[in-house]
């Protein structure tokens, strides 16, 4: 408890506003903008830490999320992207110990910024799907990248999000893949020796901040239409690359 007592109010404060987002993020909008989250934390605890202390949160929020959409996702596309992911987290498991954080986030961000860029500009274009092979890359980048950072969500959309599905259908498809993602992660972040009493008293401190950005998220997506729905979604894929790239450099 050392820690717990050790930390000042700001990150504390920085935390639940992440915190916050990323529920709204995973509940609302396919968690776009939860990345950011680790790196807040990050300001004050190393970002191995903050990703254990993130990775029970995210599984909590995923409960209520899942519930919410289970019955919009597309079992298709989640076969095409599970086998994927499930070795993206078994090569992240692999090299954890020999990877740069911050040389990932910058490629992250400069590949989430120019999807963003483009997925914009073909707004309304209409929609149209990528190969099998491109959504079997993309949920073994995923996997991953959310292993390493919970960054997940831009190469998930990658793959999604051209599609131009019905936003019930996206929404319930990438829930359910990365709920799914994190449960396979947990085994591995067990294994590593990072979930541990400390990690989990600083989760359970922040848990009501997870479930009130789910309830938010929920909320606040029945009120937007399809096409702004996607706009806000590469809007937030483009301020997220940023972030990462400014994380990386």
């Amino acid at each position: 408890m050392a820690l717990i007592e050790s930390l000042p109010w700001t990150f504390w404060l920085l935390s639940a506003i992440g915190v916050l987002l990323t529920g709204i993020s995973k509940s609302g909008f396919a968690g776009g903008v939860g990345v950011i989250t680790v790196p807040l934390m990050s300001i004050y605890i190393g970002p191995i830490q903050a990703a254990a202390i993130m990775l029970p949160l995210l599984i909590f929020m995923d409960i209520f999320s899942v519930r919410a959409w289970w019955q919009h996702r597309s079992t298709d596309l989640l076969r095409i992207m599970f086998p994927g992911a499930l070795v993206g987290i078994f090569i992240g498991y692999l090299l954890f110990d020999y990877l740069d954080d911050n040389i990932l986030r910058l490629l992250l961000g400069i590949l989430s910024v120019a999807f963003a860029l483009w997925g914009l500009s073909k707004l309304g274009a209409g929609g149209r799907a990528h190969s099998q092979l491109t959504g079997r890359i993309s949920g073994m980048v995923a996997g991953f990248t959310s292993f390493l950072a919970h960054a997940g969500g831009p190469p998930m959309n990658f793959y999604l999000i051209p599609m131009q599905l019905p936003r019930k259908t996206f929404l319930g498809t990438a829930v359910v893949f990365l709920a799914g993602v994190n449960v396979v992660k947990l085994i591995a972040y067990g294994a590593l020796g990072q979930i541990n009493t400390e990690n989990l008293w600083l989760g359970l401190i922040l848990a009501p901040f997870a479930w009130l950005g789910i309830r938010l998220g929920l909320l606040i997506q029945d009120r937007l239409d399809d096409k702004l729905f996607y706009r806000i979604i590469l809007v937030m894929l483009f301020i997220v690359g940023l972030k990462l790239i400014w994380d990386g450099v």
